[in-house]
């Protein structure tokens, strides 16, 4: 991956998060956090992952993102001075789910309990 990506990711992941501060309604008892960002070589396109704390909330977090996702690239577009915005679009961040799946399990068997 080149520096120039890994710069474009940083970028949006922070100017994002901003927007999810400031010019989205979130609800306030869900932990809404970018992850990563993983932008095509092209710039054509920019995933972006999201976790949400408590996990059942990760639905209608998504659903909210998606419904708003017009607004949140209009925010982006102007906060960006590049030539070619990429189009963002929302993912749920699965890996951090098998971390925490796999810290159980490892404390279960420190403990000596059976898995």
């Amino acid at each position: 991956m080149s520096y120039r990506i890994l710069r474009v990711n940083e970028l949006i992941q922070r100017e994002l998060n901003q927007i999810f501060l400031r010019e989205i309604e979130l609800p306030t008892n869900v932990l809404v956090t970018i992850t990563r960002v993983e932008t095509t070589d092209n710039f054509s396109e920019a995933k972006v992952y999201i976790s949400c704390l408590p996990e059942t909330e990760t639905f209608e977090i998504m659903h909210i993102l998606e419904k708003n996702i017009y607004d949140i690239q209009q925010h982006l577009n102007h906060r960006l001075t590049m030539r070619m915005v990429p189009k963002i679009r929302f993912v749920e961040e699965i890996k951090t789910k098998e971390a925490g799946r796999i810290e159980d399990l490892l404390r279960k068997i420190k403990r000596g309990k059976r898995v």
